[in-house]
């Protein structure tokens, strides 16, 4: 299997990420942080809807992985651990070395849990 990298191009510097250690994105106003695996957080100069453009456009087929919730968040579906629709927790985690509880609106989490089970991913 060839490693799937996605790049993201500004004017001052160049990041590539393999999309296997990609676990969500969250927006924070006009930039978008991606977090891996590793806790590692890089600031996007890019909204969010801008950063799933570019997921689309460049993985195709693999971009399905990457699932938008609400106005704030694009996860990595292959982690979704616990959907917590009472709490309001989205749990996503590789079972193993990392563990990352988002806060998601019931609504938002109902629509995740549907897909969820649509996909079987």
């Amino acid at each position: 299997m060839t490693q799937q990298k996605v790049y993201f191009n500004s004017r001052d510097s160049l990041l590539r990420l393999d999309i296997r250690k990609i676990v969500y994105f969250v927006s924070d106003g006009n930039y978008t942080f991606v977090v891996n695996a590793n806790d590692h957080k890089v600031c996007l100069g890019m909204n969010l809807s801008r950063t799933e453009e570019a997921l689309a456009s460049q993985l195709g087929e693999h971009a399905k992985q990457f699932m938008r919730i609400g106005k704030r968040l694009i996860v990595n579906m292959n982690y979704i651990y616990v959907i917590d629709i009472q709490k309001q927790v989205l749990m996503l985690s590789d079972c193993e070395h990392f563990r990352f509880q988002l806060p998601v609106s019931k609504e938002a989490l109902k629509t995740v849990k549907e897909l969820v089970m649509q996909t079987r991913l």
